[in-house]
């Protein structure tokens, strides 16, 4: 499997391209606990209801224990403790509703703005490296073999433009036909560096020789 390119320049631009995307998800992944930790801060006050709503309850619910032991009256005196420790109760479930629903929120919201500017970058990246690779691969397996070569010919006659191929020779199509070997190697080589490749000593510069025919 063949990363890079064996040209400098293409190569550290690859690179580069790789580590940004790398900084880019961590700063995402960065940017996304803090937005949850700001977010949290949210739920404070519903925490706070909820522990002072919870301690008041306790203590009207054992006021009205203590004043369920004075004789006679006992029933009467506690009875409005316990409505008292029935509302702070409901206070004190209001506020964790509270704080749950902002731990909710939070922990969305830290997702999307670490998911979203990934997955963003990623699904168009990913496709042109994919893409490189696949066809550095192939040049790479294809450029150490004369049968290879002669594919690689092919494939720059059929997908280099009529500039490029109009310098290499007049007929490059049917220099290729009759087994040009210049010409051949010439066509691979532009194949493989329009792909970043260096052409391998398979395709080194040879003193032409006769066409057959």
């Amino acid at each position: 499997m063949k990363l890079y390119a064996d040209t400098p320049v293409r190569r550290s631009r690859q690179v580069f391209g790789d580590l940004w995307v790398v900084a880019w998800s961590a700063f995402s992944v960065w940017l996304a606990t803090k937005v949850y930790d700001v977010t949290m801060a949210l739920a404070v006050p519903g925490r706070k209801i909820e522990g002072a709503a919870t301690t008041m309850g306790q203590r009207f619910r054992d006021a009205g224990t203590s004043a369920d032991h004075v004789p006679v009256v006992g029933d009467k005196l506690a009875k409005p403790f316990s409505g008292a420790g029935g509302a702070a109760d409901a206070l004190a479930d209001a506020g964790r509703s509270q704080a749950e629903a902002v731990h909710t929120f939070a922990w969305w919201l830290a997702i999307a703005v670490a998911i979203v500017p990934i997955v963003m970058v990623l699904t168009m990246y990913i496709p042109l490296r994919l893409r490189f690779v696949r066809r550095a691969s192939t040049h790479v397996r294809l450029r150490d073999t004369e049968a290879g070569i002669d594919l690689l010919a092919l494939r720059a006659i059929t997908g280099q433009p009529l500039k490029v191929l109009s310098a290499i020779s007049d007929d490059p199509a049917g220099d290729w036909r009759i087994g040009n070997a210049a010409v051949i190697r010439s066509l691979a080589a532009v194949e493989l560096r329009d792909c970043g490749l260096k052409p391998s000593a398979v395709i080194a510069p040879r003193t032409p020789g006769p066409a057959p025919g």
